[in-house]
Order: C-alpha cells, then sequence, then structure tokens
C-alpha cells in the first residue's frame, strides 16, 4: 500500500510493462477523492509507458508519462459530481478533465480544464 486507500499496482502503467512513477501529491489528491465521496476511487489509467500512451490515443505531452495524472471514477459517483467537486477543490491550479465514463486529475502547476 502507498496510502491507505491505493496500492502501487493501480498506477502502473496498464500495458504490463510495469512502468511506475510514485508522485505523492496524486495520491494525496485521490486519498482527498476517497474521503470526501466516502467511496472507492477506481483508477482506469496512470502512469503510461509511451507506447501504450500512443495506443490509447493520449497526447505526446501526456501528464500520464510523468506519472503525474489519473482516470478515475468514484464507485456510485456520476464523473460530473466529481469533476465539480475538484474544480471546486482546487481552483486555480492541476489539469482537470470530464470525460463520459471518467475524470481526468492530473497534479501540473498551472491550471488547465476541459
Amino acid at each position: 500500500m502507498i496510502s491507505e486507500h491505493f496500492r502501487e499496482e493501480e498506477f502502473k502503467c496498464k500495458c504490463g510493462c510495469g512502468k511506475y512513477i510514485h508522485n505523492t501529491q496524486l495520491v494525496v489528491v485521490l486519498e482527498g477523492v476517497r474521503e470526501y465521496f466516502d467511496s472507492p476511487v477506481l483508477i482506469h489509467s496512470s502512469t503510461r509507458c509511451k507506447s501504450h500512451n500512443a495506443e490509447v490515443g493520449g497526447k505526446p505531452n501526456s501528464k500520464h508519462l510523468l506519472g503525474l495524472a489519473a482516470d478515475i471514477a468514484v464507485k456510485g459517483v456520476e464523473p460530473e459530481v466529481v469533476h465539480k467537486y475538484l474544480e471546486r477543490k482546487y481552483p486555480h491550479k492541476y489539469g482537470i478533465g470530464l470525460y463520459d465514463t471518467f475524470v481526468h486529475i492530473d497534479v501540473r502547476e498551472d491550471k488547465a480544464r476541459w
């Protein structure tokens, strides 16, 4: 376990290559989401190798390549609700994006929204 609710395996590249970058700030943000909603946070994608990132259509400068990002869903909570929570909690920083079935969160220094 790298925190109270998350295991290292959840952050590894999904292609099976084993690439993993631990980012404490990202884990703290995800623990905050878990605590706020009092429900498990499912990590669809976090760290990615270059090959897997290209395979899934990720941008060449994706924060996933640096271990700074996670695509998440909260059990029993609509992505729009998670997205709104993150925008309220971090109004001036981080990358936050809303998709049909998940929310992207990355811990970049500046603010980005989509």
